[in-house]
């Protein structure tokens, strides 16, 4: 009798415990669910999901305040996302605030974010269907990344011949660097530059003290002067 009483007990205690568990389950999942809050419903019109399911979160400013509701394909290229917000949350969400479906984390499960639209203008009401924007899709960045790595591979392929022509004296800059002859050339078209620059300062110093010229040269001098 005793020990009928003990495992009386012990199913009265299992029991208790699973029941407690059960509620304390259905709690948590009700409040992911927003079950016990007071809600409305928003909607919005994407063009693709990007993998998104019923039941992911919805997030603004980085707080989780409602979940996917309801997916459901209009066209072929418009889904529509049903989103249940708490109730507490429109105040801060106006009647422009655009949606936009994110990752949470970096491989994380998709999620929608809101935007809050600008200060000043009216709150969602329930049902509205606020504007969305298109996210950025990784398939597209990693393309992105693909052609400006081929871009860059081709870049550094003509960059190597235009250096090795260089080195090799082809073309004409490569004459320009590397042909000595060319060098030497341009050298000794300087050095004469210089020369008859000389001896242009010279014939004009000369001139200046030829008495024929020294009255030309003077009012050559006045007329600057008055400028």
């Amino acid at each position: 009798m005793q020990k009928n009483t003990i495992n009386t007990i012990k199913l009265g205690i299992f029991v208790s415990i699973g029941i407690l568990l059960l509620i304390i389950s259905i709690y948590f999942l009700g409040k992911k669910q927003q079950l016990f809050n007071s809600t409305i419903k928003v909607s919005g019109v994407f063009k693709d999901i990007s993998g998104l399911q019923v039941g992911n979160n919805v997030r603004f400013s980085g707080i989780n305040i409602g979940v996917v509701d309801n997916i459901e394909m209009i066209a072929d290229t418009a889904v529509r996302v049903d989103l249940i917000v708490d109730e507490s949350s429109i105040k801060f969400i106006k009647v422009d605030a655009k949606a936009i479906i994110s990752s949470d984390g970096l491989m994380g499960n998709k999620i929608v974010v809101i935007m809050p639209g600008t200060n000043g203008k009216n709150s969602i009401k329930d049902n509205a269907v606020i504007g969305t924007i298109v996210p950025v899709s990784i398939d597209d960045i990693l393309l992105k990344l693909q052609v400006t790595s081929n871009n860059a591979a081709e870049i550094t392929t003509d960059l190597a011949l235009i250096v090795h022509n260089i080195s090799s004296g082809n073309g004409t800059i490569g004459k320009l660097f590397m042909d000595t002859t060319f060098a030497e050339n341009i050298d000794q078209s300087i050095v004469n530059i210089k020369k008859g620059t000389k001896g242009f300062k010279q014939n004009m110093d000369a001139a200046k003290s030829n008495v024929l010229l020294r009255g030309y040269f003077k009012k050559k001098a006045k007329k600057e002067e008055v400028k």
